[in-house]
């Protein structure tokens, strides 16, 4: 999975996610879990958009963002965006998922939408 997330403004946009334990293949249960995404101003760290996700299949470990055409409706074509995605697990434990590489941050890209 690249490091961006690339929408076009106006548009839905799902994020669609299934969780695995990385060393033994296995669904992780999202029972009670809760996932979230912001974004946020690169330059200032004001965040411009907050979603929270929805666990579509707690046992096989699916969950979803979805992004409404007026979450992107404001946002600028010419910022610079950052979005990281984290869960929290029923036991408190929290988890940035989403971009893997904990020395990164993921680019947030908007791009003009021509029918309006």
């Amino acid at each position: 999975m690249p490091d961006y997330i690339q929408i076009r403004q106006g548009d839905n946009f799902t994020i669609a996610l299934q969780f695995r334990d990385y060393q033994s293949g296995k669904f992780i249960d999202l029972t009670n879990a809760s996932l979230k995404m912001q974004v946020r101003v690169k330059s200032s760290g004001k965040a411009v958009l907050s979603k929270t996700g929805l666990i579509d299949d707690a046992v096989m470990g699916k969950a979803h963002l979805a992004l409404l055409p007026a979450d992107s409706k404001n946002l600028s074509l010419d910022e610079d965006y950052v979005a990281d995605i984290q869960i929290t697990f029923a036991n408190g434990e929290v988890h940035t998922v989403y971009p893997a590489d904990v020395t990164k941050v993921a680019a947030f890209i908007v791009t003009a939408n021509v029918t309006e």
